[in-house]
């Protein structure tokens, strides 16, 4: 069972409710929030002696989650599964603790079925995946989710591709992603290999609508730069080597790729460290370009005038504490060559998304819409997010 690994991972919360004298019992939920597609997550059980577990489910609704375990003795973990929800509305469910007279509770509510998948050429038009880190795609825009898995192909399904990697908003016409989204936590991150420094093709795409960046940059002078940082994938050389893809790439100026934005990578994975899991999302802002590459990678690609990261908190921290474990920041920086600190740039989601136009995380605005309200119009916590 522990290949049912959960793809959202949220912040610890205890739900005891209901206590008698009696054994003192508890139920620590990692994952509150569910998404509409098949899955497990895990809970710990908090109890000094034997106890039984039960789900509840409101009337006249049918069965749709089921438990690992239904009675052990002392603390332990066990997991929820759970089916698809192929409504549109969410549902819930309650798990019940029972040890000598004393019982805990903790619901779950997971989410209703995302938008119509719409298949494009290549990858996704729409994205039918309700991942916390996706932002929202529009139909018809010129521009496909991508969704690579662990092993650098295309993300079909839990059981055929294993884990998510990461997912691109590639735009066919410009030759770059407008966006890069992913999880991050030190298991994911790893540390095993270097950087394999693998450049080459998306496997996903044609080549011929790629940059070719295995030998060489752009040209005039812009580097590679990285949207998913190399050092986000260390487990092993095959995930490393899919941050090496053309379609993870932009062309940056050296002193920002090397100062200032570096400088923001290093410190998300310092977030990321202290996180359950933290969501990512990094980006470019290019469509009001007025500037290009050279061809040296077989033709001229815009060069980015923002550089954007929309980044979604889930774990135990007591800055999150009010929020159900959660919290937001948003960094938009001007595309240039200058040091400088990063936090200059901190701000909220609502404002991100007012700047650039992409409405982010609308996963969570689907499981709890006045919580993701609130994340969203919170400034960043400073303490925090520095």
């Amino acid at each position: 069972m522990f290949r049912k690994l959960t793809v959202i991972t949220i912040a610890l919360l205890v739900a005891l409710t209901g206590c008698q004298k009696g054994d003192e019992v508890a139920i620590q939920q990692r994952s509150k929030y569910l998404s509409s597609a098949s899955d497990g997550v895990f809970f710990g059980v908090t109890a000094s002696g034997a106890w039984t577990l039960s789900v509840e489910f409101p009337a006249g609704t049918d069965p749709w989650a089921r438990l690992s375990r239904v009675q052990g003795s002392g603390d332990d973990n066990v997991i929820f599964d759970f089916d698809a929800n192929e409504a549109d509305d969410p549902r819930e469910a309650t798990v019940v603790l029972r040890a000598g007279g004393s019982e805990a509770r903790a619901t779950y509510t997971q989410a209703g079925k995302p938008a119509p998948e719409v298949i494009g050429n290549y990858g996704y038009d729409v994205a039918p995946f309700d991942w916390l880190e996706l932002p929202a795609s529009k139909a018809g825009d010129g521009r496909e989710v991508l969704v690579h898995d662990m092993k650098g192909g295309k993300y079909r399904n839990k059981s055929h591709s294993g884990l998510r990697n990461w997912s691109c908003y590639w735009d066919h016409r410009e030759h770059m992603s407008l966006w890069v989204a992913y999880p991050l936590n030190n298991g994911i991150k790893g540390s095993g290999t270097g950087r394999t420094e693998a450049w080459g093709f998306d496997p996903l795409l044609p080549s011929g609508m790629q940059p070719n960046l295995s030998k060489s940059s752009y040209g005039g002078g812009w580097t590679r730069g990285h949207q998913l940082p190399s050092a986000d994938r260390q487990r092993n050389k095959t995930e490393n080597a899919t941050t090496y893809y053309s379609t993870n790439m932009t062309p940056q100026e050296y002193d920002f790729n090397t100062g200032i934005w570096v400088d923001l990578e290093n410190n998300v994975r310092k977030y990321a460290a202290s996180a359950d899991t933290l969501y990512v999302v990094t980006g470019a802002l290019f469509d009001n370009s007025t500037r290009w590459s050279g061809s040296s990678s077989g033709f001229p690609v815009k060069i980015p005038t923002h550089y954007f990261k929309a980044l979604l908190y889930s774990g135990s921290s007591a800055y999150a504490k009010d929020t159900e474990g959660f919290m937001m920041a948003g960094f938009l920086i001007p595309h240039a060559g200058y040091g400088g600190k990063y936090t200059n740039y901190r701000m909220s989601i609502d404002e991100l998304e007012r700047q650039t136009g992409i409405d982010f995380f609308p996963a969570l605005e689907r499981m709890n819409k006045s919580l993701s309200a609130r994340l969203e119009a919170a400034a960043p916590n400073a303490q925090f997010w520095n």
